[in-house]
């Protein structure tokens, strides 16, 4: 079967929105890439992991060399490898072991961890 003129508008139509997302999710991840190197720079050196979030995307765990940590979430998963990948840091498959005991927490992380139960801020805001 022929194709008709619509047909091949629509394809064009598709292609051009699929390089249209394709370019997007590529800054984006270019921007994260950046503010990974961003933190590592600041905390000299960073690692991180990179954690499923459904719907919502995927966060990027950093650590950095201090015991900083911090995380930036991706609208999805490709574009948070995507994202690790430009920076160059390590990353790891899971949070746990050595990589777990490089953070440091202070004060503030443990009063909102055991929040009101300590006295420590309530999360209903």
């Amino acid at each position: 079967m022929a194709e008709t003129a619509a047909d091949v508008s629509d394809s064009g139509q598709t292609s051009r929105t699929d390089a249209r997302k394709a370019a997007r999710a590529d800054r984006r991840a270019a921007k994260l890439a950046r503010e990974i190197g961003a933190f590592a720079k600041e905390h000299g050196g960073a690692e991180g992991q990179l954690a499923y979030l459904g719907q919502a995307g995927a966060r990027i765990v950093l650590v950095g060399e201090d015991g900083a940590w911090g995380d930036l979430v991706a609208p999805t998963y490709a574009v948070a490898e995507n994202a690790a990948r430009k920076s160059g840091i390590t990353m790891h498959e899971e949070f746990d072991g050595e990589f777990a005991l490089k953070v440091r927490t202070g004060p503030y992380e443990w009063s909102r961890m055991a929040g009101i139960q300590v006295g420590g801020p309530s999360s209903d805001r």
